[in-house]
C-alpha cells in the first residue's frame, strides 16, 4: 500500500432533527447549469498508527442525472483501497454520541412515606458512473487510474495547473464553483492528484439506493489532517463539520487550533425537554460565536467497549463490533472485547477564520466526557410532612439558578425565564401558589 495522506475537505452534522448546510468532503461539481449544495456531512477517520480508513457521508440537495465530488489525494489509491460502506454505520456514531439532556426525579421529600420504587431514574433524551469519458483531456490532465466502484465511476487525475483541470471538468459537463481555481491551485503544488467519483444516478436507483452511500478509502501516512480549503468552494456561508475518530490509545485533538470542550453537566430548566434539539443548537452557536479565532469543539470523548454499556446515559444501543471495525477499526475482533476511543469534534468554519487545513493527534488522554445537560423534575406528590415546606425552598432557589444558567447559555432575557418558570421576583422568598387546602381537593 502506498504511503500518504487522503485529503479530506469537509463535512458536517445531523443532530436531533438539525440539517444546516455542510460542505462535503471536496467540492461537487454539477452537470450542466445544475447546482449542488451538500446539506450535511459526516467524516469516520479509524487511526492506528500510520494506518487510516476515511469514511465520507453526505446529504445532497438538486436533482441533477449526475454529479461528481472532487478530492484531492497524495497517490493513486487501488481499487482496493477504496470501498463503499452503508451509512448506518455512521448515523449509529451520530446517536450514540449525541449532546444529550438527562433527567432526575427528586425523592419523596416527606421520610415516613416509602415509596414503592426508586424514583431516581436517568431517562435519556435520544435523538429522534458510466465511467468518465476520458477522450476529451485538456492539455495537461492525465488519467491516472479509473475504477468502477458500484454506483461510483473514480477516476484519478494528475494535472499541471488548475485551470487545465477545470477545463477538463468542463469539457466533461460539469461547472466549477466559483473560487475554487486558487485552491486547486495550492493543492497542485503540493504535487496532489484528484480523487473523482462520479455518481449515476441510474446505476444508483437500480442497486436501489436514494441516497448517497458513503465512500471509504483506506491508507497510510504519518501526516493526521483534514483538508477544509476546497470544501469552501460552493459554501453558501459558514459551514458545519462533524468529524468521528476511533482510535486505540486516546481523545483525538486538533494541533493547529483550539480544542475546546462544550459546556458540560449544568443544570437547565424543565422546558428544555420540550425541545432539546433547538436549545443545544443555541448552545453552540453562542459557544461558537465568542471565540474570534477558529475553534474545534469537543462534545464527546469515550473509551467504548463494543457489545458493552459504557455510556453514561446511554442515547442509542450499544455499539457492535461489526459496525466499528466496519469503519476502520481493525484491532477491533468480534469474539474478544477491545477498547476504541470515540471523539466527536465539531467545527463551523468560513475562510477568514480557518485559513489552514484541520491538524489533528491522537491524545493519550481517555477521560470519558461528553455534552450533558441535566433536568431536575420536582416530587410533585399530594403527601403533607414538615419537610415539605424546606424542601420547597430548595426547588425555587434551584429553579432561580437553573433559569441564570439557561440564560448563560442561551443569552435568553433572565426575566422572561423566572416568569416562563414560574420563579418570579419572589424566589428568595418561595410560596406555593396553590394552598394546600386547595392542594387536597384539586387532586
Amino acid at each position: 500500500m502506498k504511503r500518504g495522506w487522503i485529503g479530506l475537505l469537509a463535512a458536517g452534522w445531523v443532530l436531533l432533527g438539525a440539517r444546516p448546510a455542510a460542505p462535503f468532503c471536496g467540492f461537487y461539481v454539477a452537470s450542466g447549469d445544475a447546482r449542488i449544495y451538500n446539506q450535511s456531512s459526516k467524516v469516520v477517520i479509524a487511526r492506528d498508527g500510520d494506518r487510516t480508513v476515511l469514511t465520507m457521508a453526505s446529504d445532497y440537495q438538486g436533482d441533477p442525472k449526475q454529479f461528481a465530488v472532487v478530492i484531492p489525494v497524495p497517490v493513486v489509491p487501488q481499487r482496493s483501497q477504496i470501498h463503499i460502506g452503508d451509512s448506518t454505520w455512521v448515523d449509529r456514531l451520530v446517536v450514540y454520541s449525541t449532546p444529550r439532556l438527562v433527567e432526575y426525579n427528586d425523592p419523596n421529600p416527606c421520610p415516613s412515606i416509602i415509596a414503592s420504587e426508586d424514583l431516581r431514574s436517568m431517562p435519556s433524551y435520544s435523538a429522534k458512473m458510466k465511467v468518465i469519458d476520458t477522450i476529451a483531456l485538456s492539455a495537461g490532465v492525465q488519467v491516472e487510474a479509473q475504477y468502477k466502484v458500484d454506483e461510483y465511476d473514480v477516476v484519478i487525475l494528475s494535472a499541471t495547473e488548475a485551470r487545465s483541470l477545470e477545463r477538463w471538468l468542463t469539457s466533461n459537463g460539469y461547472r466549477i464553483p466559483q473560487g475554487a481555481t486558487n485552491v486547486l491551485h495550492s493543492y497542485l503544488k503540493q504535487r496532489m492528484y484528484f480523487f473523482v467519483a462520479k455518481v449515476d444516478v441510474t446505476e444508483q436507483q437500480r442497486l436501489g439506493f436514494h441516497y448517497l452511500r458513503p465512500i471509504q478509502v483506506a491508507y497510510e501516512s504519518p501526516r493526521f489532517m483534514l483538508p477544509l480549503r476546497l470544501g469552501m468552494a460552493n459554501a453558501t456561508g459558514p459551514q458545519d463539520m462533524l468529524v468521528f475518530a476511533l482510535t486505540r490509545r486516546g481523545r483525538v485533538e486538533t494541533t493547529n487550533y483550539r480544542t475546546i470542550p462544550m459546556p458540560t453537566n449544568i443544570d437547565v430548566p424543565e422546558f428544555v425537554r420540550e425541545d432539546f434539539p433547538s436549545f443545544y443548537r443555541t448552545v453552540f452557536s453562542r459557544r461558537e460565536q465568542a471565540e474570534r479565532d477558529g475553534a474545534v469543539f469537543l462534545e464527546y470523548a469515550w473509551v467504548v467497549t463494543p457489545n458493552r454499556v459504557s455510556c453514561d446515559p446511554c442515547t442509542a444501543p450499544v455499539l457492535r463490533p461489526e459496525e466499528v471495525r466496519s469503519l476502520g477499526a481493525a484491532w477491533v475482533a468480534a469474539d474478544v472485547p477491545t477498547a476504541v476511543v470515540l471523539t466527536r469534534l465539531h467545527v463551523r468554519y468560513d475562510a477568514r477564520r480557518f485559513p489552514e487545513d484541520l491538524v489533528l493527534q491522537e491524545t493519550a488522554n481517555r477521560e470519558p466526557w461528553q455534552a450533558r445537560y441535566v433536568i431536575h423534575h420536582p416530587y410533585r406528590g399530594p403527601e403533607e410532612c414538615s419537610e415539605k415546606t424546606p424542601y420547597w425552598k430548595t426547588v425555587w432557589r434551584r429553579r432561580e439558578s437553573e433559569a441564570r444558567n439557561y440564560c448563560g447559555l442561551t443569552g435568553a432575557n433572565l426575566e422572561i425565564i423566572r416568569e416562563k418558570m414560574a420563579v418570579g421576583e419572589t424566589w428568595e422568598k418561595p410560596v406555593e401558589k396553590v394552598p394546600w387546602w386547595e392542594r387536597i381537593w384539586s387532586e
